[in-house]
């Protein structure tokens, strides 16, 4: 299938914008590329790192013209933004969102959206602790997964199209039901991230008089809570947006906690080293 966008406007040119549009130039996918953004600096700094060929901060002129439009921003945004562009929108056009949240979102985007554009919901399993356009890269979806979740309205041509470019991008692609989709990323991404920064908050501000607890971590500590470093309004739309699949994974997590905490009370070792063992083997598992 040969592929070629004439125009693609990338809305929130960070990590996964800039790196799918870096992607696009690298492969000659899209003859022009349009960054959108709320902080101008950013922009700037994208089109002098190459990334974009155009900055737009008005949402309804930046997609103008437009045959592919890629909702990268903070997915709490993504409602405003399809009533926004939505009358803009060329005839035709596919949008696309890389957002790591879909069941009602999906089914709400596709409610306010213009029938004749295509909406093919994507996720690509690409993100990292750093984030922010200076660390794109066409590199980033190479040998990662890529979920797409299409509803009965997504036309096969459309699905197809966009199966190819993150091929094109080095990903592999699974096809999932959204609502699927946000109950197994409750449990194995968005709960993991609420760990993290839980840990980070109940050691932060631990000292022993003279130095922070922190200044004591080794690489068990740091690699545990390496993703507390992600952006946290890009987490607070997750968690909020997901949030009732979330809590019930918490729910999980504190009972495996408790266990092993009740385990410590009554100084049993032999079941203390069963749970721990549990997730010893399932941990070795993954490879």
């Amino acid at each position: 299938m040969a592929i070629h966008f004439h125009k693609v406007t990338i809305i929130g040119v960070g990590l996964i914008g800039g790196s799918f549009a870096k992607v696009l130039r690298a492969t000659g996918l899209a003859g022009s590329i349009t960054g959108l953004g709320r902080s101008r600096e950013t922009l700037e700094l994208a089109l002098e790192l190459g990334v974009i060929d155009h900055m737009e901060l008005v949402a309804k002129h930046a997609v103008e013209g437009a045959d592919l439009v890629v909702l990268a921003s903070p997915v709490g945004t993504f409602e405003q933004l399809v009533y926004e562009i939505g009358p803009h929108l060329e005839r035709g056009a596919i949008l696309i969102d890389v957002g790591s949240v879909k069941g009602r979102m999906v089914h709400r985007i596709e409610e306010i959206l213009p029938k004749e554009i295509q909406f093919v919901p994507c996720h690509p399993i690409a993100g990292k602790e750093k984030f922010g356009v200076f660390e794109a890269t066409e590199k980033l979806f190479r040998g990662t997964n890529c979920i797409l979740t299409p509803t009965k309205r997504t036309e096969s041509a459309a699905l197809n199209m966009l199966r190819e470019v993150w091929i094109t991008a080095g990903a592999n692609v699974i096809i999932m039901d959204p609502d699927m989709h946000d109950e197994i990323f409750a449990a194995v991404s968005h709960m993991p991230h609420v760990a993290a920064f839980a840990m980070m908050c109940a050691v932060a501000e631990l000292s022993t008089g003279t130095d922070n607890y922190l200044n004591f971590s080794g690489a068990g500590f740091k690699d545990f809570t390496r993703i507390a470093a992600s952006s946290p309004e890009i987490w607070r739309d997750i968690c909020l947006m997901n949030r009732d699949n979330i809590i019930q994974m918490l729910d999980r997590f504190l009972f495996s906690l408790n266990r092993i905490k009740q385990d410590l009370v009554a100084n049993d070792a032999k079941r203390l080293e069963k749970h721990l063992k549990i997730a010893s083997d399932a941990r070795r598992g993954l490879g």
